[in-house]
Formats: C-alpha cells, sequence, structure tokens
C-alpha cells in the first residue's frame, strides 16, 4: 500500500508542477517598460504561454499628461488581438497617442486558465 500512495503523491505533484509552470509570464513589451519616446502605433506585449485570446485582454489608460498634475486616470479607446505569434498580445490605439504616460493594463489567461495580471507602463514625449 505504501508504494501505492507514494506513486500517486508523487504523480500528483509532477502534475500540478507542470501546471504551475503554464502560468503565462510577460517576458518583454514593446514600448518597453519605463520606457520614453515617440507614440507607438501599436503596443505589444509577449508571454512566454500561448494565450487564449478569448479570456486574455487589456485596457491602455493615459495616467499623467504634461502640464496637469492633477489629470484624473483616462481610458483610450484601443483594439485588442492576438498575433500570428499565440504569445503576443497586440494593443492597437484607435488615434494616436499625446504626449503623455500610458499604462497598459493587461490579464493573461493561457491553457492552465488561470487569469495573470500586470500593467506596462511607458511615457509618449
Amino acid at each position: 500500500m505504501s508504494f501505492i500512495k507514494t506513486a500517486v503523491a508523487l504523480s500528483a505533484g509532477l502534475l500540478f508542477s507542470g501546471l504551475a509552470q503554464a502560468h503565462p509570464k510577460l517576458l518583454s513589451s514593446t514600448p518597453a517598460e519605463g520606457a520614453e519616446g515617440a507614440a507607438p502605433a501599436k503596443i505589444e506585449l509577449h508571454f512566454s504561454e500561448n494565450l487564449i485570446t478569448k479570456f486574455s485582454g487589456a485596457k491602455l489608460v493615459m495616467t499623467a499628461m504634461p502640464g496637469m498634475s492633477a489629470h484624473a486616470p483616462m481610458a483610450m479607446a484601443a483594439r485588442v488581438s492576438g498575433s500570428d505569434d499565440p504569445k503576443t498580445m497586440v494593443i492597437t490605439p484607435n488615434a494616436p497617442l499625446t504626449a503623455g504616460t500610458y499604462q497598459v493594463q493587461w490579464r493573461a489567461v493561457s491553457s492552465d486558465t488561470h487569469p495573470i495580471t500586470g500593467n506596462v507602463t511607458f511615457k509618449v514625449k
């Protein structure tokens, strides 16, 4: 009996460790976290796992505007889509971004179906 219990426990441990590794992690973004530069036509988020686009998504928010210290965060209209690379999420603003600080608030879901969230902040000059 002891052998069977050990085998079941080992199998369960391997199964759960495999699932834990399936959580998507943000590997990089374009523009990169903290970048400053020209307004991007699109923002790309590159993850460690294939995304389930139906359950993944992002919001683009302007968090600061030059000369307006009391500026409240403002949602920006943008389209969120997948890419030819199933590990990449693309956020395309509906209009060119003006000078200010922006944050992409993302939610990524891969095969393990556990949502992972995070954000990327960048400045447009």
